[in-house]
């Protein structure tokens, strides 16, 4: 009897646990995980994790080889041996051009999208003309900015009576008030004709930074090409505008601007100096992002340019 006895008792303290883990699961099902799916979850995050490492591993290796890229072909650019086997070009822009007109919306315009053109354009003895449609004055620094103009263009070898900067009243400097097309077309067209100019730069239609004084220039620039009116020797170049990425990349966004566009402008490392000087002359504009501007952006050392004609913009129109 007691050996019976004692076996019920060991049966019973046996099955004590086994009831306790029944009723916890029956109470919370979740709090009890079989050790099967442990085991699958954690195979799953260390595959994650082994995906990962490999993907961020490509991803520098890719960075580090179009980097290499960048600068092997930056170099090219300027080296006699590139030059020679004529691999790439440093700059493609229209042959010949004795006289250019550049219409901006603002003071400081030319020196922080068109630098690299005017420096190119002076290398090859062209005559640069600077059209000004406003004197900046929406802090009310108007006759600080136009000074600072006259310096920056100086710095880019501009000379002061080839500059010409409008004050009126329908165009003022302030991102509220819509520009006339109108009234910017007849200020280009009265120009070109006064100038004998033979090649004519400007925005294109989303203005680099998206100002609105910059896009109306454009609209007003491709009306008169729709109209027939632009003299027929003189050929109409628009800055491209590019995405933030590329804006902001320096040279690493040189294969995509020979891959992708006709015309352009490089840069050597010493211009590109002369630009940002040109840009500091500015005093009144140099605020700390600007300052990163000067670092970064490819419009330092980099413009890319398209060619617009009639048939161009009446396709665009079409396609819009």
């Amino acid at each position: 009897m007691n050996d019976f006895g004692s076996s019920l008792e060991q049966q019973s303290s046996e099955s004590q646990p086994l009831e306790e883990v029944n009723s916890a699961a029956q109470a919370d099902p979740e709090a009890v995980i079989p050790e099967e799916t442990v085991t699958y979850l954690q195979f799953i995050y260390n595959q994650a994790l082994v995906y990962l490492r490999e993907t961020l591993d490509h991803i520098v290796l890719l960075i580090f080889v179009y980097t290499l890229l960048c600068l092997v072909l930056y170099k090219l650019l300027f080296h006699r041996f590139g030059r020679w086997l004529k691999v790439v070009r440093k700059s493609r822009l229209p042959a010949n051009s004795a006289r250019a007109l550049l219409v901006t919306a603002h003071p400081d315009d030319e020196s922080m999208f068109f630098g690299p053109t005017i420096l190119e354009l002076r290398r090859r003895n062209c005559r640069v003309f600077i059209l000004c449609l406003s004197e900046g004055n929406f802090n009310q620094q108007g006759d600080v900015r136009r000074q600072e103009l006259w310096d920056a263009c100086e710095s880019l070898g501009i000379k002061p009576e080839d500059i010409t900067l409008l004050n009126a009243t329908h165009l003022r400097d302030d991102p509220a008030l819509e520009w006339k097309t109108v009234t910017i077309a007849n200020q280009i067209l009265k120009h070109l004709e006064a100038l004998g100019a033979d090649l004519l730069i400007t925005f294109d239609k989303t203005g680099v930074s998206g100002h609105p004084n910059h896009c109306a220039i454009y609209h007003a620039t491709a009306s008169l090409c729709l109209a027939g009116l632009v003299p027929n020797k003189c050929k109409v170049l628009t800055l491209e505008s590019v995405n933030l990425c590329r804006k902001y990349i320096s040279i690493l966004d040189l294969p995509i601007t020979l891959l992708l566009s006709t015309n352009w402008s490089v840069l050597s490392w010493q211009s590109r100096l002369a630009v940002q000087n040109a840009m500091r002359l500015h005093r009144s504009q140099m605020v700390w992002f600007r300052k990163l501007y000067l670092k970064f952006s490819r419009y330092m050392i980099i413009n890319s340019l398209r060619e617009i004609n009639q048939s161009d913009v009446e396709f665009e129109i079409l396609d819009s």
